[in-house]
């Protein structure tokens, strides 16, 4: 596999991608292409608000285009699962403006 820097040390771990239009994705990478076009499993969206907790909306496996990511992150799994995200209150965030 070849793309974006950084990439080939996140393949099989839990990422969080933030996209051009303000999603938040949460996966497992499973891979990636030269335009950086990214396939996750055991995905989910999270979904903000600030009059009730986050959603998570169930993706599964799930295929992002490369010219649509903002950030990709590594995801710290043990934090991740601490916080109680049905408590969680913030701002959707806005899409990206180039």
């Amino acid at each position: 596999m070849s793309g974006g820097p950084g990439l080939e040390s996140l393949v099989d771990h839990t990422i969080s991608v933030i996209t051009n239009d303000g999603r938040n994705i949460v996966g497992i990478l499973k891979g990636f292409d030269q335009a950086t076009n990214i396939i996750l499993d055991e995905s989910h969206e999270r979904v903000f608000s600030t009059k009730e907790g986050v959603q998570q909306l169930v993706l599964g496996l799930y295929i992002i285009r490369g010219d649509n990511i903002s950030i990709v992150g590594e995801l710290d799994e043990d934090l991740d699962s601490s916080l109680d995200w049905s408590k969680m209150r913030a701002h959707p965030l806005k899409p990206v403006i180039h």
